[in-house]
């Protein structure tokens, strides 16, 4: 095997998804204020576009789930989506919570020097529209930032755009199966790591990605043993929902 040619890591191991796991309202400014106060430095959160072209923090392509809205998100312009209530639906502790801008995350990691992984959520048919936005407002936020935020996505169109967009903000390739040519496409994407859902890792899929000079890293693991598996594999970084179960160094 190949020694381990990536430059070097400047994000921490545990990464807390969609800023606190499921302890609060997901990619709300609540759950990353949960975040922090539980001891994370880095989180996950989702960002999509506005009818209107803002940069917003959703998972879902429609509202039902997390808001009191209803439809797609991508129908709605973000003075209509900044009215709705994100935080009932988790619990009364959290009721109206709004949804926040990629721009207000970005404010509050900066201010407390938070990293920051956005994952490019695209709403259907808005995949290269979606990267370059992410990657062009990413680039002008951190832009006096020593660390930037990762850009990671399932769509290899989206990634696509934000290499084009803004070369020099690291890119991750997102993968729930390895499907053929996925090594390829990262180093094609000038990817710096790839992030598997965690059971697709094992040693030789390691050896590969570390060779190819790429961080390791996994989604979403939320239990003890398989955290310890894959740091025993060697990986590089971790996202979870269990951040009241793992803490950070």
């Amino acid at each position: 095997m190949k020694p381990d040619t990536s430059p070097a890591w400047p994000y921490p191991r545990w990464i807390a998804h969609r800023g606190a796991g499921q302890l609060a309202p997901e990619n709300t400014l609540a759950a990353f204020r949960l975040g922090a106060a539980l001891g994370y430095r880095m989180f996950e959160c989702d960002a999509k576009l506005s009818a209107d072209g803002v940069v917003f923090l959703m998972h879902d392509a429609t509202l039902e789930r997390t808001t009191n809205g209803q439809g797609p998100s991508a129908a709605q312009t973000w003075s209509t989506l900044s009215q709705l209530d994100a935080g009932s639906w988790h619990s009364k502790r959290f009721a109206g919570e709004s949804l926040t801008t990629l721009a207000d995350l970005a404010t509050f990691c900066l201010a407390k020097g938070y990293h920051l992984n956005i994952e490019i959520k695209p709403n259907p048919g808005t995949e290269a529209p979606t990267g370059k936005a992410v990657a062009q407002l990413a680039a002008r936020l951190w832009r006096q930032s020593p660390v930037p935020p990762l850009l990671t996505s399932f769509s290899t169109a989206a990634l696509g755009a934000a290499q084009n967009e803004a070369p020099d903000l690291p890119r991750g390739l997102l993968l729930d199966t390895l499907w053929d040519g996925w090594l390829s496409s990262a180093q094609d994407l000038g990817c710096i790591a790839v992030v598997c859902h965690y059971p697709l890792w094992n040693a030789a899929n390691v050896g590969m990605v570390h060779s190819a000079g790429m961080k390791c890293l996994s989604y979403t693991v939320n239990d003890r043993r398989d955290a310890q598996g894959l740091m025993d594999l060697g990986t590089d970084g971790i996202v979870t929902d269990r951040v009241d179960l793992f803490k950070p160094a």
